[in-house]
């Protein structure tokens, strides 16, 4: 199986257009964007269900039918649903930074079971979390099969995966470890590092979805994880000594345990928001009591070690399919860059010599870990401003330092528009008293190419003016300086 999206792998299976739909909805959070490419490589016909269609628009997924709809919405859930036999369900309300999230999840779902069930769909695939029921559970874990009850509820049959940390490039439990254990040589932490777990691969976690639609009879809750059962302080020790580093953990009582939520949110890219249920579930023991799934299906999980080697290959390839920030809520959507009166811009360009390819290279790769070519302590400080009135900051960077497909997160901006060697558009999901966007724009001119730049903002009310207004000082040093460095970049072969 291919680790590679947006293409169908060599030997792939065409896809049957006489064969029932398969609905997914989460296709552009991080475990329905890995799973699509693998579905149609399977030879399935694949229907996304999706909020923000553009958001896919980057995606090379041939014959992927894609609908605009929404999972709490039943006017756009029936027509998604006609013909289709298995609905995948993928969503969760913790990605949308909803403060009560728990009870968004389960309106969502009861919505999402009822339509099914008019639908007359055979059945929901579902991936939940895994915890004993019977004992206390953290109130994220309990949500997620509070959710499988949910999805239940309108009598429409319901195979449940339910799994604990999943191992794989840019999922949110793998990178709070991966940051925690290559930031701090020392850690402090609380008691929640000595509780057990059962990590399973993202490979594996897909393996499952998949072959659960040659089970189409098989229905109920099925544990899955990984071949090893560690504890949270053992995870991090085995990432440190992948990485060849020295780590010094300490588990101790701690007076205010819920201050590592803030310090998560503080060293590592992942937001309180996300944070917060992450850390709440590593309260409680997830490994797996039942083992059926071994004998029903076919996967054989492998190793913590073995997952986490393959994890780090690929961040080492720059081969990132998803990331944990793919699917999070941001800023508006659907509004028309300068269908709005009073929208204000700023506006530099340059004549490049260079090709329009290189010039075009040279604007895809910013931000991430390379940084901003002009004033980079100004956006970090921007970033900074942003965490602390309760954004996102610059921590989500990139998922590929080069390359770009429509719906990728650049920091604190996502890309919205995408014509390879022409047109790239990011809008602003920092905090904002109006909505901005920036915009690059490269065309031929005589023997090289010409770069223009542009910031859009379009204000909202007076606060949005005096922002505006307040900030061009340093849009004088920023925008241009910028221009300057694509150029330089570009004409040294970038």
């Amino acid at each position: 199986m291919s680790d590679s999206a947006g293409f169908l792998p060599t030997g792939a299976v065409l896809m049957d257009p006489g064969r029932p739909a398969v609905l997914v909805t989460g296709a552009t959070g991080y475990i329905g964007g890995r799973l699509v490419p693998r579905l149609l490589a399977s030879g399935h016909r694949v229907r996304c269900l999706v909020r923000n269609p553009e958001r896919l628009a980057g995606r090379n997924w041939p014959g992927v039918e894609i609908v605009r709809g929404d999972v709490s919405d039943p006017a756009t859930l029936d027509p998604a649903l006609e013909g289709v036999h298995q609905a995948y369900y993928l969503v969760h309300a913790m990605a949308d930074k909803s403060p009560d999230f728990r009870e968004q999840d389960l309106r969502q779902a009861r919505t999402f079971a009822q339509a099914c069930s008019r639908g007359h769909v055979r059945r929901i695939l579902y991936l939940g979390g895994l915890g004993d029921p019977t004992r206390k559970r953290s109130h994220h874990l309990a949500s997620r099969q509070e959710v499988g009850e949910a999805l239940a509820s309108a009598g429409v049959p319901v195979l449940e995966f339910r799994a604990a940390v999943i191992v794989g490039s840019g999922s949110a439990s793998f990178e709070m470890i991966r940051h925690l254990t290559e930031r701090l040589p020392v850690m402090v932490t609380p008691r929640w590092v000595n509780t057990r777990c059962q990590p399973i691969g993202i490979r594996d976690v897909l393996a499952y979805l998949l072959e659960a639609l040659d089970h189409p009879d098989l229905s109920g809750i099925f544990e899955i994880g990984g071949r090893d059962v560690l504890d949270y302080r053992g995870m991090m020790l085995a990432y440190a000594e992948a990485r060849g580093l020295h780590r010094i953990i300490v588990p101790m009582d701690v007076p205010f345990p819920r201050l590592s939520v803030h310090w998560v949110d503080l060293v590592t890219p992942v937001p309180k928001a996300v944070a917060g249920p992450l850390v709440d579930g590593m309260t409680t023991e997830v490994v797996v009591q039942d083992p059926r799934a071994l004998s029903a299906f076919r996967v054989r999980p492998m190793a913590y070690r073995e997952a986490l080697a393959l994890a780090l290959q690929r961040l080492d390839e720059d081969n990132v399919e998803t990331t944990w920030a793919t699917g999070l809520a941001g800023g508006p959507e659907g509004m028309e860059l300068g269908a709005h009166e009073g929208m204000l811009l700023e506006r530099h360009h340059r004549h490049v010599k260079a090709r329009p390819e290189a010039v075009f290279r040279a604007c895809c790769a910013l931000g991430g870990e390379a940084g901003w070519p002009a004033g980079n302590w100004l956006w970090q400080l921007r970033g900074l401003l942003d965490r602390l009135t309760g954004g996102l900051g610059m921590r989500r960077g990139r998922r590929h330092p080069r390359n770009l497909r429509v719906g990728d997160p650049v920091d604190f901006w996502r890309v919205e528009a995408l014509e390879p060697g022409h047109l790239l558009r990011l809008r602003a999901e920092m905090k904002l008293p109006g909505h901005a966007w920036l915009q690059f724009q490269v065309r031929p001119e005589g023997a090289g190419s010409r770069l223009e730049q542009t910031a859009f903002f379009d204000p909202r009310g007076l606060t949005g003016l005096l922002y505006w207004y307040s900030v061009l000082p340093f849009h004088r040093f920023i925008f241009p300086g910028m221009v300057r460095a694509l150029k330089r970049q570009a004409e040294a072969g970038m």
